[in-house]
């Protein structure tokens, strides 16, 4: 059955698209693993067609199937556990803390996940935290760390207009809805005439394009937002633009708004929509190199006997064994959270082992996922005294 692709833009609603790249039958879910192998290897499926639109810069699946997405407990992506992620958080919650002066306010984060970012903006600040996501799990932390905060284990929707805040965060959640104006019109309407203040961070999808981290690439994720396209969604639904900026090795895109109109958009120029339309362009050939490159590379690692691990068992060391179909050339993925130990990637089947694992059994490579930790692997291998061959992707 042929599937039915949506070309029309759902951040500026232009028709003006083009076709990007298509990736079928990846996993539906790069942060949802198994129990055992065997369900891992049944795990369900989907398409990605990329479209880019040419009028604002946004990038989209355009045969997503929201009915396909259920954000459960089963649904773990806490980067917490990196020590290199967790001084990234401290001083972006110090910094939010700083510039809205929140003490003893009230915030408000949507897609909180376990709650760990809230319960730093309400530490460090006294604040009360009202969090939202269908995955938070109770119990993740101690009782004195939440002692002031409170968490929905539901989606936000207009049924919590009531409940009000002096700033709504939400972190890499955008991404994941298929409708973002109609989301965001939805916390514009809870907000009203009063000054609340947002922050918005997602992936950045000129990342993705310029610097080929195609291993972003994810069926959960049905937007890819640029500097222009998330600055346009902004404006779009009443809000003005304060700042945008990438952030975390220029992997996210950050963007602070306040409820108004305004008349310029920070980033949203005719310049910036063509850098990224050019690179949306040359992306099918790029992807298709990088790829051959690594596949190429796996198979002589495999010709020569070479244990090989992958390091990182979010969606980019998901999607890096799924599409480059590792097989037996990748004998198992290492993670520091402990809640992904011992479980199972969707698709292939690999092992989630812990760092520590390795020096019962030392592997000749380790391909690290995201250059952004690669010091911290590479002190961890060195105390360890594991003398492999250390790859970034």
């Amino acid at each position: 059955m042929s599937l039915t692709i949506h070309k029309q833009c759902p951040v500026c609603e232009s028709q003006d698209t083009s076709f990007c790249i298509t990736l079928a039958g990846v996993p539906v879910y790069c942060n949802v693993l198994y129990p055992t192998r065997e369900s891992s290897l049944a795990a369900p499926r989907g398409d990605i067609t990329l479209i880019s639109c040419r009028n604002c810069g946004h990038l989209f699946n355009g045969t997503f199937d929201a009915k396909k997405i259920d954000y459960s407990l089963e649904y773990e992506n806490s980067l917490h556990y990196s020590r290199r992620f967790q001084e990234y958080a401290d001083s972006l919650a110090e910094g939010l803390v700083e510039r809205h002066n929140l003490y003893n306010k009230t915030i408000i984060e949507i897609a909180c996940g376990k709650g760990d970012f809230l319960a730093q903006l309400c530490r460090l600040g006294n604040n009360k935290g009202i969090g939202f996501d269908p995955s938070y799990e109770p119990g993740r932390q101690s009782a004195d760390v939440l002692h002031d905060i409170t968490v929905l284990r539901d989606y936000y929707s207009e049924r919590y207009a009531d409940i009000t805040a002096d700033l709504v965060c939400c972190r890499h959640a955008l991404e994941h809805i298929e409708s973002p104006q109609a989301f965001l019109k939805i916390v514009r309407a809870a907000i009203g005439d009063k000054r609340t203040a947002l922050y918005f961070e997602v992936p950045n999808s000129l990342y993705t394009l310029r610097d080929l981290g195609i291993w972003d690439i994810i069926y959960e994720h049905c937007g890819y937002f640029s500097e222009s396209s998330l600055a346009r969604v902004f404006t779009r639904c009443g809000f003005s633009v304060c700042n945008s900026s990438e952030s975390f090795g220029n992997q996210f895109l950050s963007l602070e708004a306040v409820p108004g109109i305004t008349e310029s958009i920070g980033g949203q120029t005719a310049a910036s929509v063509s850098i990224i339309t050019a690179h949306a362009d040359a992306f099918e050939k790029e992807y298709a190199e990088k790829i051959a490159l690594w596949k190429n590379r796996l198979g002589e690692f495999k010709q020569h006997k070479k244990q090989v691990v992958v390091w990182g068992a979010g969606s980019k060391g998901v999607t890096f064994l799924n599409v480059l179909e590792a097989k037996d050339a990748v004998k198992s993925i290492v993670d520091l959270n402990p809640h992904k130990q011992a479980k199972y990637v969707p698709g292939t089947g690999h092992q989630v082992v812990s760092p520590e694992s390795l020096q019962r059994d030392p592997p000749d490579m380790v391909i690290v996922m995201n250059p952004i930790y690669a010091d911290e692997i590479k002190k961890f291998l060195n105390e360890a005294h594991i003398t492999a061959d250390i790859l970034i992707v």
